[in-house]
């Protein structure tokens, strides 16, 4: 065929950019931005479908586990785009990504455009033209073992999604999901703050002094050093005590003890006397480091937040706009080997710029423990066989971009140079004290280390961050040259108290880290399980910190109750090393499946379970007890305090009625100590409080505090009924006001907005001033302004008025000045500020807006998450538009791989039936049902959809 070409198909625009450009002329590039299809949402099946064995998960189970897909509504123009392109190529090359997901990518499109001509498979770790044209040599097949993993991890995600999450909505909240990896990493996170909740700290004191050589010392440089033990008896650090707040039995094995206030001030006050110190020894032990390895998908999310404050969905983001770039290898990948290309090329830089000396004899070689089928890439690092410096792109790339590559750069180059070498010193010190009431003076001791880096080797180039830990933190003092029996006077000693401090919460780099030490998610999910838990609304960030929401509590409480296996850590790593066994072809799909959810000896299996539940309290699971009087209750507004005291009402048998007490927005679960609880429920007034009466009705105002904040009322005079429909006056509070303070003007002011300003001379029309669902502002006949304050309700004057609504609808809001400026995006490159908008404060860039979440106020706002919310709302894209009312012809099924599953779907889509006179009323209740069936069906999907 003249002038036909090889169609070539990637998954995104910008591969397909890079890519063309290193194929020539003979070759078409298209991308299919990724997946064109996937499971059909059952509420989307052809009617005789619906009630077949596809219509609850549009998967037959019963008939090894056929799915039934269909081209995605935004895929169908980019399918017939890629078909028009077929028609006119005599080769069609697949060369979407190696991983699991890329290989289902291909499999589908082959599936979907049914090529007439010749098929390649074309993959590549990096985009460069020697690794291109490697791959245009090296074509094979489409491997359906990998194909079978991910279908069968999208398969099972659908069953735990729609068979678990209505559960949850029954009991706990509505639009709630439970996905097969999010679940486990939810329990994680709720794991930790039980153990923050259930922690007690432990009180301990140290003592550190100056220590001085003598005038004459060849060496007379002042040092600290730390009381580490009194007697031999070896003091506990930080580190000696439990969760519980006592010593741990391997410390009080050991013979350590605790330091009280009172002796750690009585010792500092002796030594102050003219008390001299002897040096007891000195020890010299060589220092040596290695360097890290290359980057890994977790390692490079993990270094990224901790010294970027990148999180895991911008660490991706960007990666993944480096390597479609042609800037670095493949960003998914388990394993930290490098090519001999890739060494050769760390090792040249390295001695070109730090010098020959610091390269080991033999090139660093790195192995992973990951046995994972899908890894199959080496480490991420800078692509091609001659790296590019950070210096060359400045510029060329992004803020973001800019900071990562070099962050790869540095540490690919590290990984083959030489250890770091040094030595470390640690002398002891002695001194002597009489205490009060001793027979014989007290021998205290103190040490100091100090660490010497004499070859810098690969720290040269890069040093590894460091997650948050628990205990004392690494001392590195300078020390002068001592020598033994040397004597030194004592300065400055100063008696310091501590406080033990619980396990620090998860950050996304720690969470990752933990996730992948279990075994749960692989490479390409780690990003979206966190995405995927903040945006579900199980936890949300404080800082750089995951803190749970007492939604998660509820969720993690029902599913450890009733589907116990589904979360624990071993079961779900357990799944992920069979998708691994079905990715290599040591493991058959259906069989699997068939095993998972019809059970076996082993375990009853999913279906068994679900049907199986019996009764769930939906009360006790949504109930978390603080202490015998205060309970934490999650709501269906949310959670608030339900207390039983002296304060409650007696209902008429004569049983105490709680009292419902709110709970500060933003207010972390560990915060909430009995104390707190408490502290909370006593400011609470447990009465409505008469604030006085209406000097016009005459009737009471009274101040409450409702679930959706404090708030006035006029009630009814007694036996007096309000004509239907009709509601007492009420009025929230501004929320510099309160329930227990509040006057009867102000209250008699509240209750009788709108309050009229004037009358516009223009128009003729009155000016009303009130308070509204997104805060305080002006109405003029149709026409609204904002109002800058909720004290301006009142204050405000007619000239003021009119000023204000003579303003462009959203002038003013443009015009004032930011809550809050930040530097520029890494994205965007344009200043982020905080603002205050009709809905709330939201940060911007000026080109994307993000909502600052609820619990958050903007003195929270860093900088840092500023960024990070921007790079969701990117990630999560533009928002959908509702679908056309007009009903669509469902859309047609694409063969399946296998004869026997595409032979059922196809009978089945196949089968007719008589149809029978239906009563129109009937008829219409039937859709109302399966309308509202096929609502929380869509929700569940969902849910199980964006587990990875």
């Amino acid at each position: 065929m003249q002038g036909a070409k090889k169609l070539v198909i990637v998954e995104s625009p910008t591969k397909a950019k890079t890519i063309s450009g290193y194929l020539g002329e003979d070759y078409e590039v298209i991308a299919s931005v990724g997946h064109i299809r996937d499971l059909a949402e059952p509420s989307e099946l052809p009617a005789d479908l619906k009630k077949g064995p596809f219509g609850k998960f549009a998967v037959d189970v019963d008939n090894g586990f056929a799915p039934y897909y269909v081209v995605n509504d935004n895929k169908r123009k980019t399918v017939t785009e890629l078909k028009r392109a077929l028609k006119g190529a005599d080769e069609l090359w697949l060369a979407t990504d190696e991983d699991r997901e890329g290989e289902a990518i291909a499999w589908h499109l082959l599936e979907v455009l049914k090529p007439k001509v010749p098929v390649r498979r074309m993959v590549f770790h990096e985009i460069t033209r020697e690794a291109i044209e490697q791959a245009k040599q090296n074509t094979r097949d489409i491997d359906l073992a990998l194909v079978d993993a991910q279908e069968t991890r999208r398969i099972l995600d659908r069953l735990y999604g729609y068979d678990i999450s209505p559960v949850l909505w029954r009991k706990v909240a509505p639009k709630l999901s439970a996905g097969r990896v999010q679940s486990a990493a939810t329990r994680l996170v709720v794991d930790r703050e039980r153990e923050r909740l259930a922690f007690t700290s432990a009180e301990y004191w140290d003592l550190t002094a100056t220590f001085r050589p003598e005038a004459d010392a060849a060496d007379s440089t002042d040092f600290a050093a730390r009381l580490v033990r009194l007697d031999e008896q070896r003091l506990a650090t930080g580190s000696d005590f439990g969760d519980d707040g006592r010593l741990t039995p391997r410390a009080a094995k050991a013979g350590a003890v605790r330091l009280e206030q009172r002796r750690a001030e009585q010792l500092a006050d002796l030594l102050r006397s003219d008390v001299s110190a002897r040096v007891l020894s000195v020890e010299t032990k060589p220092h040596t480091r290695r360097p890290a390895a290359p980057f890994t998908t977790s390692t490079l999310q993990q270094e990224a937040s901790r010294k970027l404050r990148y999180s895991s969905r911008q660490t991706m983001s960007f990666a993944q706009s480096l390597y479609e770039n042609g800037h670095i290898t493949y960003m998914r990948t388990d394993s930290p080997t490098l090519s001999q290309q890739a060494i050769s090329a760390a090792r040249s830089q390295a001695a070109e710029l730090y010098g020959a000396q610091t390269l080991p004899d033999k090139p660093r070689v790195y192995t992973g423990k990951s046995k994972g089928a899908q890894e199959a890439h080496e480490a991420i690092r800078p692509a091609g066989d001659s790296f590019q410096r950070p210096s060359s792109l400045k510029g060329k790339l992004s803020q973001g971009e800019y900071a990562l590559y070099e962050l790869i750069w540095k540490r690919t180059v590290a990984s083959q140079m030489a250890d770091a070498k040094g030595s470390t010193d640690t002398v002891t010190l002695g001194a002597s004290v009489q205490e009060p009431g001793a027979a014989q003076p007290t021998r205290a001791e103190f040490t100091a280390s100090g660490t010497v880096i004499t070859f810098p080797g690969f720290l040269l180039a890069y040093e590894e961050g460091r997650d948050e830990k628990r205990g004392e933190s690494e001392q590195n003092v300078a020390l002068p040259q001592l020598a033994e029996k040397q004597t030194l006077g004592v300065a400055d000693p100063e008696a310091k108290g501590h406080e033990t401090s619980p396990p620090p919460r998860y950050t996304e780099a720690s969470l990752t880290k933990r996730l992948e030490e279990l075994g749960i998610g692989r490479p390409s999910t780690y990003a979206a399980i966190i995405g995927t838990i903040m945006d579900r609304g199980y936890v949300t960030k404080k800082g750089q910190a995951l803190v749970p929401s007492w939604i998660a509590f509820s969720v993690v409480r029902l599913l450890e109750g009733h589907f116990s296996e589904l979360v624990d850590y071993d079961f779900t790593a357990e799944m992920e090393n069979d998708l691994d066994r079905i990715a290599s072809g040591e493991a058959e799909r259906s069989a699997w499946l068939g095993e998972f959810y019809f059970g076996s000896d082993a375990h009853p299996g999913l279906r068994g379970v679900v049907d199986n539940l019996g009764e769930i309290d939906a009360r006790a699971i949504n109930t978390i007890r603080i202490d015998d009087q205060i309970s934490l209750r999650n709501g269906k507004y949310g959670p608030y305090l339900e207390v039983f005291d002296d304060k409650c009402e007696v209902g008429e048998d004569g049983a105490l009625k709680p009292r419902s007490v709110n709970i500060p927005d933003g207010m972390a679960p560990d915060e909430l100590t009995p104390a707190k609880a408490h502290e909370l429920a006593d400011a609470e007034p447990a009465e409505d409080r008469v604030v006085g009466l209406h000097p016009e009705t005459g009737k009471r105002i009274v101040a409450k505090n409702g679930r959706f904040g404090p708030y006035v009322t006029e009630l009814p005079d007694e036996g007096e009924e309000l004509p239907k429909g009709q509601k007492p006056r009420t009025a929230s509070l501004f929320k510099s006001m309160d329930p227990a303070t509040i006057d009867l003007d102000t209250a008699v002011a509240l209750i009788g907005l709108p309050r009229v300003v004037g009358t516009d001379p223009e128009t003729g029309a009155e000016i009303t001033a009130q308070n509204g669902r997104y805060g305080p502002y002006l109405k003029r006949g149709t026409e609204t302004r904002t109002l800058p304050n909720e004290d301006a309700i009142f204050s405000i004057d007619l000239a003021g008025a009119q000023e204000i609504l003579a303003q462009p609808k959203y002038g003013a809001r443009r015009a004032s000045s930011a809550l809050k400026e930040f530097d520029a995006d890494p994205v965007s490159g344009k200043p982020v500020r905080v603002r205050d908008g009709r809905f709330g404060p939201y940060v911007t860039d000026g080109e994307t807006n993000a909502t600052i979440p609820r619990g958050e106020s903007v003195e929270d706002i860093t900088f840092e998450r500023a960024i990070e919310l921007l790079a969701i709302k990117r990630a999560k894209g533009p928002a959908k538009k509702k679908a056309p009312s007009k009903k669509k012809a469902p859309a047609k099924k694409a063969p399946a791989k296998k004869a026997p599953v595409q032979a059922d779907a196809k009978a089945a889509a196949g089968k007719t039936a008589a149809k029978k006179a239906v009563d129109p009323a009937r008829s219409a209740a039937a859709k109302k049902a399966a309308a509202t069936r096929a609502a929380k069906k869509a929700a569940a999907e969902a849910a199980a959809a964006g587990d990875e």
